[in-house]
């Protein structure tokens, strides 16, 4: 389970639909209604922000745009519309390393999506974030 610090517009159309899923069950982790995954690395993000429910639903209603624009059917009834939000910082490396994952995964998943974004050079991060300058997280496996 990955949480995309980068912009979801960079996914393919398997990892846009597999963020929706796994993060719909980070969500009820965080409300306490399934044991599964309750110390996986990533969720240390939300935890530790003021309100965890309103924040993965931030974070998740910018995966639903993203699906939506692509024509995809995301029930938005999973979720609560959150355009707004305490945002989380994200640190320059971690968006390098997680775009340099990305791009080396496309390569034999999706060579139309790798063509399509192997030469960004800016690379746009979840709204929900905010870059901030420093190394990559500690909860990354690298």
């Amino acid at each position: 389970m990955r949480l995309w610090s980068i912009h979801p517009k960079y996914l393919d159309s398997k990892w846009l639909l597999a963020c929706w899923r796994e993060w719909l069950l980070a969500k009820k982790v965080l409300e306490w209604k399934t044991k599964w995954y309750k110390n996986h690395a990533q969720l240390s993000r939300f935890k530790e922000s003021k309100d965890k429910i309103t924040s993965i639903n931030a974070f998740l209603y910018q995966i639903y745009k993203e699906a939506k624009n692509r024509g995809y059917n995301f029930s938005l009834d999973k979720i609560k519309k959150i355009e707004d939000k305490e945002i989380i910082n994200v640190t320059s490396k971690q968006i390098g390393y997680e775009f340099k994952h990305l791009l080396n995964k496309l390569k034999t998943r999706d060579i139309k999506k790798y063509e399509e974004i192997k030469n960004t050079h800016n690379i746009e991060i979840n709204p929900f974030f905010k870059e901030i300058i420093w190394e990559i997280e500690e909860w990354e496996k690298i």
